[in-house]
This record gives structure tokens, sequence and C-alpha cells, in this order.
């Protein structure tokens, strides 16, 4: 195998994302033979060379794997936790999964729903690229009943931490009564993987969040997968995921007020 720079090895082998391999590089968390590599423009055979990161040898992944997660509340979308909390991987190493995977982009500790988990750097990137821009949809149970004008603050976009949220797709889908007053199920399509977005959009419009489930992302939804339940990507969805990714916006959101499904 010819050289390859070595953000392309360590995302192709599944340690990270091209842009997170860099900052290992920088960090000088990464040796190529035994020497530290901090250029970003260092290259390697991934077959020959002796690549490790944090002291630990990469190799090229036998397989490449895409995995769909339904993630339960209470537990840290991370490889480890400082703290000691369950994370997702844990779930996964219940389930028998030996292989090396990283989660693409997070769900809060008390979020719930459907999370991918991958080796293939490659697309783990574009998926949490800004330029795809790839729909996610949650439904989110809150506080009170939102109106018609409280819809379209969410999908005009909100400011939060300075700056205005991209446009949403904002619907109520049901409405009930909970000791302490009514609360709503709301469909909530975004573009963005802001920190904890949905709830802060959520807080200013003074309705917020209960419980919060994502539901999909992109064209990979899964309404049987029970919690803390994982499953493998059937080629069709990762064929329809790739699509995603390549076309220029994916499930852009539709004009008009969010009063009306969509």
């Amino acid at each position: 195998m010819s050289e390859l720079r070595l953000q392309k090895i360590l995302s192709t082998a599944g340690v990270s994302s091209r842009r997170a391999a860099e900052r290992l590089i920088v960090e000088g968390r990464v040796s190529v033979n035994g020497r530290t590599a901090t250029e970003l423009g260092t290259k390697a055979d991934p077959e020959h060379d002796d690549i490790r990161v944090d002291g630990r040898r990469i190799r090229p992944p036998a397989r490449r794997l895409y995995i769909l997660l339904n993630k339960p509340r209470g537990y840290i979308t991370s490889r480890s936790d400082p703290h000691q909390r369950p994370t997702v991987l844990d779930l996964l190493r219940e389930g028998g999964v030996r292989e090396y995977v990283y989660p693409v982009g997070r769900l809060d500790y008390d979020s719930e729903g459907l999370l991918l988990l991958t080796s293939d750097g490659d697309l783990a990137a574009r998926l949490t690229h800004p330029r795809h821009e790839i729909a996610r949809e949650y439904e989110a149970q809150v506080r009170g009943v939102p109106d018609r004008h409280d819809l379209e603050r969410l999908e005009r976009g909100i400011v939060i931490d300075g700056r205005r949220t991209a446009p949403a797709q904002a619907a109520v889908r049901k409405v009930f009564e909970k000791s302490g007053g009514e609360q709503a199920i709301l469909s909530l399509v975004i573009h963005e993987g802001r920190n904890r977005q949905i709830r802060k959009m959520c807080d200013a419009i003074g309705h917020p969040v209960v419980r919060l489930r994502r539901v999909r992302i992109g064209p990979i939804a899964d309404a049987r997968l029970k919690p803390g339940r994982f499953r493998e990507l059937t080629p069709g969805e990762l064929s329809a995921l790739r699509k995603a990714v390549l076309s220029d916006r994916a499930d852009s959101p539709r004009s008009g007020s969010g009063a009306r499904s969509r």
C-alpha cells in the first residue's frame, strides 16, 4: 500500500474523524515508527509502519462497521467518561461488539434516541460537517403548548449563545394533561448539531423540554428499535446515507407555518 496522510489513516482506521485526527497530530499524540509526528503533512504506510495514538498501535479495520443504536437516557455519548458514568460504548461491548467504533455526533446524557456509531472516519466527517446539513428529527415533550407564533419563531431561527439557529421545521404532534398543567409533543427537524440546541430553542420560547428523543438521522429511522438495543445498518440504509451526504442539502425545511404537518 502506498503512503497516505496520517489523518486519512486514522479516520479510515476508525480512530476519529479527519478533523479530530489533525488535532491528535498537532497535540503530539501520534507516532510513526517510534517518532512523534506533529506535522499535518506527515505520511505513512498503514500496512508496514508502526502507527500509534497515545501508545496504542493502529491497524486498518478488517471491515467497516455502521451501527444504529437507540440510546437510553443516562448514558454518555463518548468512548469513556472521567466520572465513570456509563457510555454508549458500554452498551455495544455488552452486546458483543469488540471493534473500534466511535459516535457520530452526540446526544446529551438526559436525551435518548437514534445514534450512529462507525469505524468509517470519512463518512463520519461528512455526516457532521455543516456543509451537508443532514436533517435530524426530534420528538420533544415540552411544558405547555406552543402556539403558532412560537412555532414560527422556531422555524425562522432563534438566537442562542449569541448566534441565530438555522431554519427548522416545527409542529405540535400531541397535547395532553399532566399534573401541573398541559404538555405537548413537538416534532422538530434541525440541520445543525449545536450543544443542547433543541433544549435551548424550547427554553427561548418559554416551553422547556421535559423529555427529548431523536427519531431520525437523515434517511435513517427505526421505530421498532428498543432503547439500549442496536443493529448494523442495512446495505440500503448505508447507500441512502451516503447519497444524503453527497447531496447539496438533505431534507431542506419547507417554507410555511410550523402548525401544518409535514
